[in-house]
């Protein structure tokens, strides 16, 4: 656990073809189902402090247990994060998440102690924000705010996992939580 931004509850990993992700995942490691959305909707996206209006990344999660697997290939030429890491050279773990409901203090605490804002969004499901700091490829932090909406999706997804038989290992219709 990080004594300064919670549980580690998510690992990021960038990669440049998702689909080929999602079955070396299910195949090899026996890890699924896979919830994909080929656009995810993100708004008020912002990477270095600008703002832009439209990124297309596709997102798949499964569950591992209470960890859940996040895989992300951006499909526009937006500038990211995510663009970033790919350009020099990386591709995998690209960053870990925790999922504060106490969200805006543990901001406020990262940014007064030395860490600044790299990329940050709205969505449907709240807010998320990656920070810069980035000692070694793959340590990027971000941090999503657990809202009731989010803590719905991510409870079906760690659901699915359990005891999870291998059938309908890619599963095409994000869940509700409903």
């Amino acid at each position: 656990m990080s004594r300064l931004f919670g549980e580690m509850r998510q690992i990021g990993i960038v990669v440049r073809d998702i689909e080929a992700a999602m079955q070396h995942w299910v195949a090899v490691c026996g890890v699924g189902p896979w919830f994909y959305a080929d656009k995810l909707p993100v708004t008020a996206f912002t990477y270095r402090d600008e703002v832009f209006d439209d990124i297309h990344i596709s997102v798949a999660l499964a569950n591992s247990g209470d960890v859940q697997l996040e895989l992300i290939q951006q499909r526009c030429d937006t500038p990211s994060m995510y663009r970033d890491f790919l350009g020099a050279g990386h591709e995998g773990m690209q960053h870990w998440s925790s999922w504060p409901e106490d969200y805006e203090e543990r901001l406020e605490y990262a940014l007064s102690n030395g860490y600044s804002v790299g990329q940050a969004g709205d969505s449907p499901r709240g807010r998320f924000v990656y920070l810069w700091n980035e000692g070694h490829p793959g340590t990027v932090i971000e941090m999503a705010h657990m809202t009731p909406t989010r803590k719905a999706i991510f409870d079906v997804i760690r659901h699915a996992a359990a005891g999870w038989d291998g059938a309908d290992p890619i599963r095409r219709t994000w869940p509700t939580g409903e």
